[in-house]
């Protein structure tokens, strides 16, 4: 439930994705926007919700000009219960056309994410910049 909580809260992505509000009523098909302030870094549509369980989205890189004209790629968050009270989020970020702008760009992004995800979970504090 806490990690669903930080991938779902906009005031706890703003501590780990590039200080990004989420913002969305996470019900299929609704859009779902990570701002900064009201600038939209990232935009893209809720596709399945399975709280505590599962998050598919789209995902277009709006404030990236390079890639503006990219189709959008889908991103896939999976968190599984493990028996030691602990679980294993599997990030998955794939449907993509081809090798596009937003495709070169997402492979540093994640690991930084993720890895501020995890700092904040586990230590209550956001990665230091």
């Amino acid at each position: 439930e806490r990690l669903w909580q930080a991938i779902t809260d906009p005031e706890e992505t703003k501590k780990y994705f590039y200080g990004t509000a989420v913002d969305t009523d996470w019900k299929p098909g609704s859009p779902i926007v990570y701002r900064t302030g009201d600038v939209h870094e990232l935009d893209g549509r809720v596709v399945e919700v399975v709280p505590n369980q599962r998050l598919v989205v789209t995902f277009e890189m709006t404030h990236n000009p390079a890639a503006k004209d990219d189709p959008p790629s889908r991103v896939t968050w999976e968190i599984e219960p493990r028996n030691d009270g602990v679980c294993k989020l599997t990030v998955t970020h794939d449907d993509f056309a081809e090798e596009t702008a937003t495709y070169q760009a997402v492979g540093g992004g994640w690991p930084y994410i993720i890895s501020g995800l995890k700092t904040l979970l586990e230590t209550g504090k956001p990665l230091a910049a």
